[in-house]
């Protein structure tokens, strides 16, 4: 005999609000899980020579991430519309000096590939030239120029450090949210 058919011959005369809900014995279905993310999020950091501060955002932007316990949330790369042949020796002595090493890159080329493959693109600095693309996330970082103060040297790529890997810890929340 079923519970419910128990309490039913127990007592003829039990009030309706005392009967157990209709459908109450069957399990309740859990809340559905937010969806997983289908796509690894990218971003591509440029700047003129691809040597200095677009190096610097990826190779900070990687560090972050590594520190985290996060190594490959996002693909990160970069790249110079008019690319020089090395990296600037001053930004991989500042980024080392935090622990970030890029010290093995290579400038690369822009191309509207990188860009699409990417989907978003951060230009670092005014004098790089972009041309925004359908579908591409496209922000740029006016960041600040220590040697418009008459500062330069290893203290004014310090600055820029400082000034990108705030930009960049941002846009690391905003990528992983």
């Amino acid at each position: 005999m079923t519970e419910r058919a128990a309490v039913n011959s127990q007592d003829a005369s039990t009030h309706p609000a005392d009967q157990p809900v209709r459908g109450a014995e069957e399990e309740i279905a859990p809340v559905a899980e937010p969806a997983p993310r289908t796509q690894t999020p990218a971003v591509l950091f440029v700047c003129v020579k691809n040597g200095g501060k677009s190096q610097m955002a990826a190779g900070l932007l990687r560090h972050d991430l590594a520190v985290a316990g996060a190594e490959g949330a996002v693909v990160v790369s970069s790249a110079g519309t008019q690319p020089g042949s090395k990296i600037n020796a001053l930004s991989a002595e500042v980024l080392q000096e935090i622990g970030a090493d890029i010290g093995g890159e290579t400038p690369a080329q822009l191309t509207p590939e990188a860009m699409r493959e990417a989907g978003h693109v951060v230009v670092i600095g005014a004098e790089a030239d972009v041309e925004e693309l359908d579908g591409v996330t496209l922000e740029r970082w006016e960041i600040d120029e220590p040697s418009d103060r008459g500062i330069e040297g290893h203290e004014r790529m310090e600055l820029v450090r400082d000034d990108i890997h705030l930009r960049v810890r941002e846009l690391r929340e905003r990528l992983l949210g």
